[in-house]
């Protein structure tokens, strides 16, 4: 009986499920760096000029922000293409023996 691998084990779907990620990525930083922009460029307008370490701030806060919820949504859609999330819901057997539950 010839079983391919399954999920992550796959070469073939390993290679297009991180491709996927790497592209969710890229869009996602860009989305960043765009926000980052807008935001340093509203507090300028508001504020006047603006320190180097506000600007650091604010790129480390709001694209920061906007990376880590990119690269949580990825892993959620890389996890799911590939069958890891269906993997965890197969229950093995309990193993023989004493139950020491009580």
């Amino acid at each position: 009986m010839d079983q391919r691998p399954a999920g992550l084990d796959d070469p073939a779907l390993a290679a297009h499920a991180w491709a996927r990620f790497r592209s969710i990525m890229a869009w996602m930083i860009a989305a960043a760096a765009a926000c980052s922009a807008g935001a340093i460029g509203g507090l300028a307008w508001v504020h006047g000029p603006l320190r180097l370490i506000t600007m650091a701030a604010v790129i480390g806060g709001v694209g920061g922000s906007i990376a880590l919820a990119g690269a949580l949504m990825g892993l959620v859609f890389l996890s799911s293409g590939t069958g890891h999330d269906e993997h965890v819901k197969r229950h093995d057997p309990p193993a023989p023996g004493p139950r020491h539950d009580r």
